[in-house]
Protein backbone atom coordinates (compact mmCIF):
# COMPACT_ATOMS: atom_id res chain seq x y z
CA UNK A 1 0.00 0.00 0.00
CA UNK A 2 1.73 3.31 -0.85
CA UNK A 3 2.45 5.98 2.00
CA UNK A 4 -0.40 8.22 1.68
CA UNK A 5 1.86 11.09 3.49
CA UNK A 6 3.98 11.99 0.70
CA UNK A 7 2.62 14.89 -1.62
CA UNK A 8 2.44 14.75 -5.02
CA UNK A 9 4.98 17.72 -6.74
CA UNK A 10 3.29 21.33 -6.78
CA UNK A 11 5.18 22.11 -10.03
CA UNK A 12 4.61 20.04 -12.77
CA UNK A 13 8.09 19.41 -14.48
CA UNK A 14 8.22 18.38 -18.12
CA UNK A 15 10.74 16.90 -20.43
CA UNK A 16 11.50 20.50 -22.00
CA UNK A 17 11.30 21.85 -18.25
CA UNK A 18 13.92 19.09 -17.18
CA UNK A 19 16.08 19.85 -20.47
CA UNK A 20 16.43 23.19 -19.77
CA UNK A 21 17.18 22.80 -15.74
CA UNK A 22 19.49 20.30 -17.03
CA UNK A 23 21.30 22.32 -19.67
CA UNK A 24 21.67 25.27 -16.94
CA UNK A 25 23.11 23.52 -14.53
CA UNK A 26 25.74 21.16 -16.64
CA UNK A 27 28.98 22.66 -16.38
CA UNK A 28 30.41 24.37 -19.59
CA UNK A 29 33.24 22.51 -21.44
CA UNK A 30 36.82 24.42 -20.94
CA UNK A 31 38.03 23.33 -24.07
CA UNK A 32 41.12 25.78 -24.36
CA UNK A 33 41.98 25.36 -21.05
CA UNK A 34 42.38 21.25 -21.24
CA UNK A 35 44.09 21.93 -24.52
CA UNK A 36 46.54 24.71 -23.50
CA UNK A 37 47.50 22.22 -20.13
CA UNK A 38 47.28 19.14 -22.00
CA UNK A 39 50.14 20.77 -24.41
CA UNK A 40 52.01 22.50 -21.71
CA UNK A 41 53.01 18.90 -19.62
CA UNK A 42 52.98 17.10 -22.35
CA UNK A 43 56.01 19.17 -23.69
CA UNK A 44 57.27 19.08 -20.59
CA UNK A 45 57.40 15.36 -20.45
CA UNK A 46 58.51 15.32 -23.76
CA UNK A 47 61.49 18.12 -22.93
CA UNK A 48 62.28 15.48 -20.17
CA UNK A 49 62.59 12.77 -22.21
CA UNK A 50 65.20 14.60 -24.83
CA UNK A 51 67.03 15.28 -21.80
CA UNK A 52 67.21 12.31 -21.18
CA UNK A 53 68.21 11.45 -24.62
CA UNK A 54 70.82 14.28 -24.25
CA UNK A 55 72.63 13.14 -21.11
CA UNK A 56 72.84 9.24 -22.64
CA UNK A 57 74.26 10.54 -26.03
CA UNK A 58 76.78 12.68 -23.22
CA UNK A 59 77.82 9.85 -21.37
CA UNK A 60 78.98 7.68 -24.64
CA UNK A 61 75.85 5.97 -26.01
CA UNK A 62 75.03 6.01 -29.71
CA UNK A 63 71.69 8.10 -30.07
CA UNK A 64 69.66 4.93 -31.26
CA UNK A 65 70.52 3.15 -27.63
CA UNK A 66 70.27 6.27 -26.07
CA UNK A 67 67.23 6.81 -27.18
CA UNK A 68 65.93 3.39 -25.62
CA UNK A 69 67.43 3.64 -22.41
CA UNK A 70 65.43 7.53 -22.26
CA UNK A 71 62.40 5.39 -22.96
CA UNK A 72 63.00 3.07 -20.78
CA UNK A 73 63.98 5.46 -17.44
CA UNK A 74 60.60 7.69 -18.86
CA UNK A 75 58.62 4.37 -18.57
CA UNK A 76 60.35 3.75 -14.94
CA UNK A 77 59.58 7.34 -13.78
CA UNK A 78 56.28 6.96 -15.45
CA UNK A 79 55.76 3.77 -13.07
CA UNK A 80 57.47 5.29 -10.24
CA UNK A 81 55.17 8.58 -9.97
CA UNK A 82 52.05 6.33 -10.98
CA UNK A 83 53.48 4.38 -7.65
CA UNK A 84 53.81 7.05 -5.40
CA UNK A 85 49.72 8.65 -6.57
CA UNK A 86 51.74 11.52 -7.78
CA UNK A 87 51.20 10.58 -11.77
CA UNK A 88 47.02 10.61 -11.18
CA UNK A 89 47.52 14.10 -9.68
CA UNK A 90 49.59 15.05 -12.72
CA UNK A 91 46.98 13.46 -14.88
CA UNK A 92 44.02 15.16 -13.28
CA UNK A 93 45.49 18.24 -14.32
CA UNK A 94 47.14 17.41 -17.69
CA UNK A 95 44.27 15.40 -18.93
CA UNK A 96 45.52 14.10 -22.56
CA UNK A 97 48.77 15.71 -21.96
CA UNK A 98 50.03 12.98 -19.60
CA UNK A 99 48.12 10.34 -21.19
CA UNK A 100 49.91 10.30 -24.58
CA UNK A 101 53.80 10.30 -24.02
CA UNK A 102 54.80 6.89 -22.96
CA UNK A 103 54.68 7.71 -19.30
CA UNK A 104 50.98 7.14 -19.73
CA UNK A 105 51.84 3.55 -21.07
CA UNK A 106 53.27 3.13 -17.61
CA UNK A 107 50.42 4.51 -15.77
CA UNK A 108 48.28 2.61 -17.48
CA UNK A 109 50.18 -0.71 -16.73
CA UNK A 110 50.60 0.55 -13.29
CA UNK A 111 47.62 1.79 -11.76
CA UNK A 112 45.33 -0.80 -12.23
CA UNK A 113 47.72 -3.15 -10.29
CA UNK A 114 48.10 -0.36 -7.62
CA UNK A 115 44.21 -0.92 -6.94
CA UNK A 116 44.64 -4.55 -5.90
CA UNK A 117 47.76 -3.93 -3.67
CA UNK A 118 46.02 -5.36 -0.67
CA UNK A 119 45.32 -8.72 -1.81
CA UNK A 120 48.88 -8.49 -1.85
CA UNK A 121 52.06 -8.38 -4.01
CA UNK A 122 51.90 -11.97 -5.89
CA UNK A 123 48.13 -12.52 -6.27
CA UNK A 124 46.97 -8.87 -6.27
CA UNK A 125 49.91 -6.24 -7.40
CA UNK A 126 51.23 -8.67 -9.76
CA UNK A 127 48.52 -10.76 -11.11
CA UNK A 128 46.21 -7.45 -12.06
CA UNK A 129 49.67 -6.55 -13.79
CA UNK A 130 49.70 -8.88 -15.94
CA UNK A 131 46.22 -9.00 -16.69
CA UNK A 132 46.37 -5.53 -17.85
CA UNK A 133 49.82 -5.77 -19.80
CA UNK A 134 48.88 -9.03 -21.78
CA UNK A 135 46.48 -6.94 -23.81
CA UNK A 136 48.54 -4.09 -24.60
CA UNK A 137 51.92 -6.60 -25.03
CA UNK A 138 49.78 -8.91 -27.16
CA UNK A 139 48.60 -5.79 -29.30
CA UNK A 140 52.19 -4.28 -29.55
CA UNK A 141 54.27 -7.66 -30.91
CA UNK A 142 51.15 -8.68 -33.32
CA UNK A 143 51.21 -4.96 -34.68
CA UNK A 144 55.13 -4.61 -34.97
CA UNK A 145 54.79 -8.22 -37.22
CA UNK A 146 52.34 -6.51 -39.20
CA UNK A 147 54.39 -3.17 -39.95
CA UNK A 148 57.58 -5.52 -40.03
CA UNK A 149 56.39 -7.63 -42.96
CA UNK A 150 54.54 -4.86 -44.69
CA UNK A 151 58.01 -3.05 -44.79
CA UNK A 152 59.61 -6.19 -45.95
CA UNK A 153 57.43 -6.55 -49.01
CA UNK A 154 57.42 -3.30 -49.81
CA UNK A 155 61.33 -3.03 -50.00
Amino acid sequence: MPDQTQQKPSIPVTPENYQTLTQQYTPKPTIVKNVVRAFLVGGIICTIGQLFINLFVMLGLARLEASTAATATMIFIGALLTGLGIYDEIGKFAGAGSIVPVTGFANSIVAPAMEFRREGYVMGVGAKLFTVAGPVLVYGIATSIVVGLAYFLLH
